[in-house]
C-alpha cells in the first residue's frame, strides 16, 4: 500500500482562548472558514504553535473533532499527539483517529533528555508505530526538545511502513539535505520552519509546517506554488520579504507575537494561555512595523 502523501503548506494552527483562559471554539470555527479559503494542503492541530502542552486530554479532542468538522475536502488534519510517554502517545493517537485525524505528529520525548539514546527513541517510535491506528511523523524539533535526530536515524525510522515523514523544525539545509538523500523516495520530509522553505523546496523537500503559514497562508502557499512553476526568482523574493515576519512571530515575540499579528491581518488571535502573556503595546507597534514593511498591512 502507498505511503500517504503530504505535499504543501500545513499551518501548526493556533488554539485561541479568551481573556480568562478558556478555548474559544467560535474564533477556532472562524479562523478555519477564512483558512479554508486558501490553498492550505492541510491543519495540524495542537502542535507547538497550539500551545498543545497547556491544554488538556480533554481540550485536545476538542479541538481535533471541531478542526475534522470543519476542514474543507481534500485538506487533511494532521495532529500533535506525542506525549513524554510510549504508552499515553498510542492512546491519545488512537483517540484523534477514531475522530477523523489523517496523520499524527510525533514529538521527541525529552523530560528525560539524558536517558533519550537512539534504542530508547527507536523503540519508542517503532512502538507508536506499530499500535497507531494512523501515520505518523516524527517531529524533530531541538529547540524545544534538546534532541536532534540525526539524518541517519531517521532512515533508519523511515524503514517503518507506518513512520511516513518527518517535520525537520532544525533550520538546518545540511541537515534536511541529508535528510532527503538518505530516506526513500515516498518519505515526506516536511520543513518545520518557514526561513529555509524555499530552499528545502529547492533542495527536494515535499512541503511545510510552519508558524508563518498560520497568519500569512497565502505567502506561504504563493513561494510553493511559484516553486512548482518554476518561477525561482519570484519565489527567492517572496521568501526573502517574509524571513523577518517569520522572525518576529517566532524568536523575537513567540507565540503572543504570532498571535497578534494574525489579530492584525483578520484573523483571530486571541490571548494566549498563562504562563505565557500577550504582547506589550509597544511590542505590537514594532510587529505592525515589520507587518508593513513586508507589504502585509
Amino acid at each position: 500500500m502507498a505511503k500517504l502523501e503530504l505535499t504543501g503548506v500545513y499551518p501548526p494552527i493556533t488554539t485561541p482562548f479568551t481573556e480568562n483562559g478558556d478555548v474559544d471554539f467560535n474564533a477556532f470555527d472562524k479562523n478555519m472558514a477564512k483558512w479554508n479559503e486558501t490553498g492550505l494542503a492541510g491543519f495540524v492541530v495542537f502542535g507547538s504553535n497550539g500551545e498543545y502542552v497547556y491544554l488538556t486530554e480533554q481540550e485536545k479532542l476538542a479541538l481535533v473533532k471541531a478542526c475534522v468538522g470543519a476542514c474543507a475536502q481534500g485538506k487533511k488534519v494532521i495532529v500533535g499527539s506525542g506525549c513524554e510517554s510510549t504508552r499515553a502517545t498510542i492512546e491519545l493517537t488512537n483517540k484523534c483517529a477514531q475522530l477523523g485525524a489523517d496523520a499524527a505528529l510525533i514529538i521527541t520525548p525529552h523530560y528525560y533528555k539524558g536517558k533519550m539514546d537512539r534504542a530508547a527513541l527507536r523503540e519508542h517510535f517503532f512502538t507508536v508505530a506499530n499500535n497507531s491506528e494512523i501515520p505518523i511523523l516524527v517531529y524533530n524539533v531541538p529547540k524545544f526538545t534538546g534532541i536532534n535526530l540525526d539524518p541517519d536515524f531517521v532512515a533508519e525510522l523511515a524503514t517503518h511502513p507506518n513512520i511516513v515523514g518527518i517535520k525537520d523544525s532544525s533550520g538546518n539545509v545540511t541537515q534536511l539535505a541529508q535528510l532527503i538523500s538518505m530516506t526513500p523516495d515516498d518519505f515526506n520530509v516536511l520543513v518545520g520552519t518557514a526561513n529555509v522553505f524555499f530552499p528545502g523546496l529547492m533542495l527536494g523537500v515535499r512541503g511545510g509546517i510552519q508558524a508563518l503559514a498560520t497568519c500569512c497562508p497565502n505567502e506561504c502557499v504563493e513561494i510553493y506554488q511559484l516553486y512548482k512553476e518554476g518561477k525561482y526568482e519570484e519565489a527567492k523574493e517572496l521568501q526573502l520579504r517574509m524571513i523577518p515576519v517569520n522572525n518576529a512571530i517566532t524568536a523575537t515575540f513567540g507565540i503572543a507575537g504570532l498571535k497578534a499579528a494574525m489579530d492584525m491581518l483578520g484573523y483571530i488571535g486571541g490571548f494566549p494561555r498563562r504562563p505565557l502573556l500577550p504582547l506589550k503595546e509597544e511590542d505590537k507597534t514594532k510587529l505592525r512595523g515589520i507587518l508593513e514593511k513586508a507589504k502585509l498591512l
